[in-house]
């Protein structure tokens, strides 16, 4: 994927860190619906991984994954009020 980023963090303030940092690279654009609609998609996934020891001294990981999804452009073009460049980019997305 184009570019895509990963990121190894070990603490919530990295986390927050990478997130203000993928922040900046949204597009954003005013509409009728929404003053900063998204003009471009973002996902933004993470993934914890948690090992522990039984009393046996096997390791056991657990992981979980959560994505958060910010896709563009998902309003309907005649109720944004949409037109010129920003309608173009619309048609583009959808």
């Amino acid at each position: 994927i184009k570019d895509l980023t990963s990121v190894v963090v070990k603490s919530v303030a990295e986390i927050n860190s990478v997130l203000q940092k993928g922040k900046k690279n949204r597009s954003v654009g005013f509409t009728l619906m929404n003053a900063g609609s998204s003009r471009s998609h973002s996902i933004f996934s993470i993934v914890i991984e948690c090992c522990s020891v039984d009393s046996d001294k096997n390791e056991h990981i657990r992981v979980g994954k959560l994505s958060l999804v910010d896709l563009a452009g998902s309003e309907r073009q005649s109720k944004t009020g949409a037109s010129g460049d920003r309608l173009k980019e619309a048609t583009k997305i959808n």
